[in-house]
């Protein structure tokens, strides 16, 4: 048999671009989400899953999630891991300018959120390989770039862990001036603080 289905797609917040599938029918609405992150209360806020001043009759939800599980039981805000970040930065950075902080990202997208804030809370942009996978994400383009002369760095190599152990960047940087470096690892990674929860 023949349906027509409306499908709609929200943010679900997860890396740019990322959504939840909402699909409404003679036979009921389906909510698909995916991997999401969403804050508090953005669902409530998210005008499509409402019908009028109610929320809209869900009839199954398929929560698809690489974090429905006992051990995740408890993840720390977007706002908390971001302040942990900060304070961390922020006491490192300010020792010298040869004290450097490398975010050790493991994805190639989805800490737009963690750049864009250190770059603005701590006045330094952050280093990345290239620029041209940030072209669509205007809003980012001012706190990233390409000069490796910054304090922050999300440089990626595809041996990251030697490179660090080596006392040196994935870009390659172990010195400035002739004066080395003293970096520190900031590994941004739920998958890291579900495995080590207690």
């Amino acid at each position: 048999q023949k349906e027509d289905i409306e499908v709609t797609l929200l943010p679900a917040g997860h890396c740019p671009g990322s959504v939840m599938f909402l699909f409404q029918g003679e036979n009921g609405t389906v909510l698909y989400t995916g991997d999401f992150r969403l804050a508090k209360g953005e669902a409530a806020r998210m005008e499509l899953l409402h019908s009028g001043t109610r929320v809209k009759d869900i009839q199954s939800v398929y929560l698809d999630t690489t974090f429905c599980d006992p051990k995740f039981y408890h993840i720390p805000s977007r706002e908390e891991c971001l302040n942990g970040i900060l304070e961390l930065a922020r006491s490192w950075t300010s020792l010298s300018r040869y004290h450097v902080v490398w975010l050790n990202c493991k994805a190639a997208y989805g800490y737009e959120y963690l750049f864009i804030n250190l770059s603005e809370e701590l006045g330094i942009k952050v280093h990345v390989n290239k620029l041209d996978m940030f072209k669509n994400m205007p809003e980012i383009l001012y706190h990233i770039t390409t000069d490796r002369h910054t304090q922050i760095h999300a440089c990626r190599h595809p041996r990251d862990d030697d490179c660090f152990r080596g006392n040196r960047l994935p870009c390659g940087m172990t010195c400035r001036n002739g004066t080395r470096l003293h970096i520190i690892s900031i590994k941004p990674s739920t998958m890291w603080f579900g495995e080590r929860i207690k």
